[in-house]
């Protein structure tokens, strides 16, 4: 049985269905995996906070599976060292989560919605999965930067990756992936909507004055945020039954080294039911 740690700020929707994704399939019985604790980095008791209601939701979905909820309030963990030398600081509060994580050993970390940088020795001690929208060798940043940069390159395809959380943000040796077009059908017209605009715009103008209502960019987006639940719950079960490791941070399977990333486009094309 795979031992899944489970890391998570809880802020909205997103990290209560990741959750609900993985824990829907192992209570059906397709996953074979236990998740000892789930760990956040907000108590919700602090004054400050402007995602208790939400935080309190997923608190609860979390209690409702009987998993054991483990908090270290990041704004209430030495504020003054926080404010004087921020690098010391996350130092500080990596041994403060490990050593609350200790009773509940784990065999692969998720990120899952996890917004606070990852310190280097917690990176080095776990092997930790983050998930990046973009496929592997992609561009680093955002969603919304890598969406934009994607156009600027008049890219032909996007994706999503499950990468190795490590010292380097997003920099982390890509574990899984899937991919899909972003030509033919339901975006050549959309590529000509552009072209037409950049003949008396630059993309800097029509970034500025659309960025996050652009047809092209909003499809792309579409296209790819369905993906992600699906990503995260089959590269879950690839490693739960055995066909995917990790080996000294790099992607692995039963017989060793794998040259890349593996490719699960397939299954998650057939879990949304895309020809």
């Amino acid at each position: 049985m795979l031992r899944l740690g489970w890391f998570s700020t809880g802020r909205g929707p997103g990290s209560r269905n990741l959750l609900k994704a993985v824990m829907d399939r192992k209570l059906s019985g397709d996953l074979d995996i236990e998740i000892p604790f789930v760990f956040c980095n907000w108590s919700n008791e602090e004054a400050d906070n402007p995602k208790r209601e939400q935080r309190e939701l997923f608190f609860d979905m979390v209690r409702g599976y009987g998993i054991p909820l483990v908090t270290v309030s990041w704004t209430e963990f030495m504020p003054e060292l926080r404010k004087t030398d921020e690098a010391a600081w996350r130092i500080e509060y990596g041994k403060a989560l490990r050593k609350a994580v200790s009773p509940y050993p784990f065999d692969l970390g998720m990120l899952a919605g996890y917004m606070l940088w990852m310190d280097d020795e917690t990176c080095e001690e776990f092997d930790m999965l983050n998930l990046h929208p973009a496929l592997p060798g992609g561009p680093k940043g955002t969603w919304q930067e890598v969406i934009w940069q994607l156009i600027a390159e008049k890219a032909d395809r996007q994706g999503a990756m499950m990468h190795v959380c490590t010292e380097e943000w997003d920099r982390g040796a890509a574990i899984a992936y899937c991919g899909f077009p972003i030509r033919g059908p339901g975006y050549d017209e959309l590529w000509e909507d552009l072209d037409r605009k950049l003949e008396t715009r630059t993309l800097e103008e029509i970034k500025k004055a659309e960025y996050l209502d652009n047809p092209l960019f909003l499809k792309i987006r579409e296209d790819g945020a369905k993906r992600e639940l699906p990503l995260v719950t089959e590269t879950v079960a690839a490693f739960a039954d055995g066909r995917l490791r990790i080996v000294d941070k790099k992607p692995a399977d039963r017989n060793g080294f794998l040259d890349g990333a593996y490719d699960l486009s397939d299954m998650v094309d057939r879990a949304l039911g895309v020809e």
